[in-house]
């Protein structure tokens, strides 16, 4: 089956929420880097990155949030987390897009797209002048998204996952016309 096969809905997501983005959360990191990242190192992170209270302590202090859910039932099949910028390159101005991503099943139907537009449109009302996120350096379907949305290589920065060191990208994306450079 393909994404399109499945209808979806985008939703902001609250604290009340934090279950629902654990859950998400942890299932799309697993999904995506099980064969990458050893099993005590990727599990070790998903139990502390993507609890519960992570995300809590992420909404109580500002951070946004969307859900998407599976119709119908309400299923998670995606979300992305838009916080404060935590990485090297950052300036002032910038948000950072914390996570984003959804089960594979569901990609290219359209749902990351819709993602990143909520994420865009909630960076724009805050006054952002530019979107940052880090991304694993090897994970060629991402960069490939990320280049589509307008993103552009800043800098490099190396991720602790579980006591294992990643290697990641920081890309960034201006917001606003006048942001001729990025």
């Amino acid at each position: 089956m393909s994404a399109t096969t499945f209808s979806w809905r985008l939703r902001p997501a609250g604290p009340e929420d934090a279950e629902r983005l654990s859950l998400i959360g942890a299932a799309t990191f697993l999904e995506s880097f099980a064969d990458i990242i050893g099993g005590e190192a990727i599990t070790a992170h998903c139990l502390k990155a993507n609890s519960a209270e992570s995300y809590r302590r992420h909404l109580d202090t500002g951070a946004q949030a969307w859900l998407a859910e599976v119709e119908p039932g309400g299923a998670p099949i995606g979300y992305a987390l838009l916080t404060q910028p935590d990485l090297p390159g950052a300036r002032d101005g910038d948000i950072e897009l914390k996570r984003i991503y959804t089960l594979s099943r569901f990609h290219g139907g359209g749902l990351g797209a819709a993602l990143m537009q909520a994420a865009v449109e909630a960076a724009l009302a805050r006054g952002a002048a530019r979107l940052i996120l880090g991304v694993y350096a090897g994970n060629d379907r991402a960069l490939a998204f990320y280049a589509k949305q307008g993103f552009t290589r800043i800098g490099n920065r190396q991720f602790n996952v579980g006591g294992q060191i990643c290697d990641d990208f920081v890309l960034a994306r201006p917001l606003t016309l006048s942001e001729n450079t990025i």
